[in-house]
């Protein structure tokens, strides 16, 4: 596959102009609450894991998170997004997987994007590695791992050298591989509540940018706005020249100005533009969200693959019966089940997360403009 790159504000691979479509991988090497049927309480995957300890034990939780990982996203999770017509998955790390806060590398991580990108490889699908959980966190919500809800990526020094660090041996080892895409930098840094440190947004883009071109001078870097990357007034001077800016947008009207000026912002400071997630709302929504990025020419990503219960993703894993009495210890409104029994939904949550047993939500699928969509 050829590497895409931004050429005059515009992407392209081979030197031709390129509309990529893609998926995200969310819940894999990140979970998030609201996959699992949680709204509150073990809503970050630290909080998570801290349940499942909680009911299954040390040694059983370790057992189960391998097991997780070898079972929610596989090989045939990869052929089947091939098939719809996508051509490339939005991937969201946790750093915990990657780094640890002395620096050493974990291997565990690695050895699962090692997999990754050869299953991408050898069905024609490229990779987007995108840091949805820095070091000491980006955005100070679930969705970043903080350990005090704020954003310390920002307030912690070495929580910002463990983030450029990562970010150089991610590129170094991903650099060669014929199916990377490129680096999503920050997922959805900095919110409203925080923004007081948006001046420190595009320095810290810039540093991340020299750690990766130290080591890959050829894929997409790619700058996520502040606010749940939807806020870009921070950009005003080029970052890289081969460069996409990034927003996202859900559960507002479908607005083609907004996204045209996003669009002019980009390309005023040499940049090409891509929709990085948008989903989770009704068949019509979503059909008139998508298919506004394909008149408007914009690349998009949608998010995401698969969720446990639900009728917004492409794929379903069916509730285990009693899995409520879990979602009462998670949210802290009941006691819950006792170690055999939480077991035992735990085994069936496994069972039922595999692709070959999740249900498909075809008004989803027929939304999204993908050549699978009607097949």
């Amino acid at each position: 596959m050829e590497p895409v790159r931004c050429r005059d504000g515009e992407l392209t691979a081979g030197g031709a102009p390129v509309l990529l479509r893609g998926v995200g991988i969310g819940n894999w090497l990140l979970p998030e609450g609201y996959m699992w049927r949680f709204t509150k309480g073990a809503t970050s995957p630290r909080r998570i894991e801290h349940l499942i300890r909680e009911v299954i034990g040390e040694e059983d939780a370790a057992v189960f998170w391998r097991t997780f990982r070898a079972t929610f996203f596989t090989r045939d999770d990869v052929a089947a997004i091939a098939a719809l017509g996508f051509d490339h998955i939005r991937l969201p790390l946790n750093s915990r997987l990657f780094i640890t806060a002395g620096g050493e590398d974990v291997a565990e991580g690695h050895e699962l994007v090692d997999r990754c990108f050869e299953w991408c490889r050898e069905h024609g699908l490229r990779v987007l590695l995108d840091l949805h959980a820095a070091p000491g966190g980006q955005t100070g919500a679930n969705i970043d791992d903080s350990v005090a809800d704020l954003p310390e990526l920002f307030t912690d020094g070495h929580a910002r050298e463990l983030c450029v660090e990562l970010w150089r041996r991610l590129a170094r080892r991903y650099r060669s591989h014929p199916a990377l895409l490129g680096y999503d930098l920050l997922n959805e840094p900095l919110p409203e509540a925080h923004r007081e440190l948006w001046p420190q947004l595009v320095p810290l883009y810039r540093e991340l940018t020299d750690a990766v071109r130290a080591e890959d001078p050829e894929h997409l870097v790619m700058y996520e706005g502040a606010h749940w990357a939807t806020e870009f007034s921070m950009f005003t001077e080029p970052l890289d020249d081969n460069a996409c800016l990034q927003f996202h947008h859900y559960w507002s009207p479908v607005d083609a100005e907004r996204f045209e000026a996003i669009r002019s912002r980009a390309a005023s400071l040499g940049m090409a533009t891509y929709m990085g997630e948008s989903g989770e709302n009704s068949p019509e929504w979503l059909h008139s969200m998508f298919h506004t990025c394909e008149e408007l020419g914009l690349s998009w990503n949608f998010w995401c693959w698969k969720k446990l219960g639900t009728t917004t993703s492409p794929l379903s894993a069916p509730v285990p019966e009693g899995w409520a009495e879990l979602v009462a210890l998670a949210e802290a409104e009941g006691d819950g089940p006792d170690r055999e029994r939480a077991a035992k939904l735990l085994s069936e949550f496994l069972h039922n997360i595999q692709l070959e047993h999740c249900d498909t939500q075809t008004p989803v699928i027929q939304a999204l403009p993908i050549r699978g969509a009607h097949s």
